[in-house]
């Protein structure tokens, strides 16, 4: 299909991009030593995490148990799932991945630790399980390092549990000093600590400065989008995944309305420093989507000079392009700008 026969709303894709973005990530983590473990969690398609793996990935990660499901049925062998996982049903699904490919889960509590230590059983499978500690995004994770070492302490207690390390989001200034203290106490103990595993995309270029610091986990970058551009110095042109839109009306000279609304693109806002809006619109820079309804996408265009016209094609770089990614059943990829394919967000809706 050509960019005119596409209906709109629809996100577009350049490859060319995509590649040149999972490229650099890869050099950078090569080059300093880092095991690169994206997190698909950003494009939810299988080829792309195929590529990642291709590229030098040494798996991917997963936030949720449907993910990681759709990954494993697509040959996928090597997942680490990062979210906290409670309770007999999860310990069930987890117990039939363990039985077919190699996993790796945090926990940050005993209730996590049995769960996990539940599927082990069930799949009669050694499972390797990573502490999650916070370390400034105050979400999940264990506080102290003291209780980090009595969680690595209970799950070697565990027949077929593999303590191998630590994991945190976001990479903070309180990383490096939480793993120190935590590697000492873990000696002291007689316990090695393999691996310690960071994630975000805004500070990933500067991740080999973190001290102790083996795995890097990263998800965004694939694609980049609004906030990640306002925050680091990645480019505009970094950015792959544009959503392709059509202005429906103008009710009024400073007003448009497009058919991107809730549904379409993230509620997410970018901090004030990066802009405004809902997104993006490259074509009308200074026009911002001030309000998301279910279909409607509202436009102020009064400190814009050119105003767009009914039935004019925008296109919109996403605030936040992990969920934009979540809202559709498909992308559309192009490797030259001239003929879009589409490819199935395998993984969309695995929201548990």
């Amino acid at each position: 299909m050509t960019r005119d026969e596409l209906d709109t709303p629809v996100p577009i894709v350049r490859l060319d991009i995509v590649e040149d973005n999972l490229a650099r990530m890869q050099a950078y983590c090569d080059r300093h030593g880092l095991r690169l473990r994206p997190h698909i969690k950003t494009h939810k398609v299988i080829a792309l995490a195929k590529r990642q793996m291709e590229l030098g990935a040494v798996g991917i990660t997963c936030q949720k148990l449907g993910e990681a499901e759709v990954m494993a049925d697509a040959g996928v062998d090597d997942i680490l799932l990062s979210y906290p996982l409670i309770g007999k049903i999860k310990a069930q699904r987890l117990a039939a991945l363990a039985r077919r490919i190699k996993l790796t889960v945090a926990v940050d509590s005993e209730n996590g630790i049995s769960t996990i230590a539940e599927a082990a059983r069930l799949a009669r499978a050694p499972i390797d399980v990573l502490v999650e500690f916070e370390s400034g995004g105050e979400r999940t994770g264990v506080q102290t390092p003291a209780e980090a070492v009595a969680m690595a302490k209970a799950i070697r207690l565990v027949e077929l549990l593999r303590f191998k390390g630590l994991m945190t989001y976001p990479i903070s200034p309180k990383t490096a000093p939480f793993v120190r203290e935590t590697r000492t106490l873990l000696e002291r103990e007689g316990i090695e600590l393999e691996i310690v595993s960071g994630g975000g995309t805004p500070g990933a270029y500067s991740a080999h400065a973190v001290e102790n610091l083996t795995e890097l986990r990263v998800g965004t970058y694939i694609y980049n989008d609004r906030t990640i551009v306002g925050l680091t110095s990645e480019p505009q042109e970094s950015c792959a995944l544009r959503v392709l839109a059509t202005v429906v009306s103008r009710p009024t000279e400073d007003r448009a309305i497009i058919d991107a609304g809730s549904k379409t693109l993230s509620s997410d806002l970018v901090p004030a420093t990066v802009g405004s809006g809902y997104g993006l619109i490259e074509e009308y820079p200074c026009a911002t989507i001030v309000r998301l309804n279910e279909e409607h996408g509202i436009v102020d265009l009064s400190r814009s000079e050119r105003k767009p016209k009914i039935g004019e094609r925008l296109t919109i770089v996403p605030n936040h392009v992990c969920v934009v990614s979540n809202l559709h059943d498909e992308i559309y990829v192009t490797e030259n700008g001239a003929e879009f394919t589409p490819w199935s967000v395998a993984a969309r809706g695995a929201t548990t």
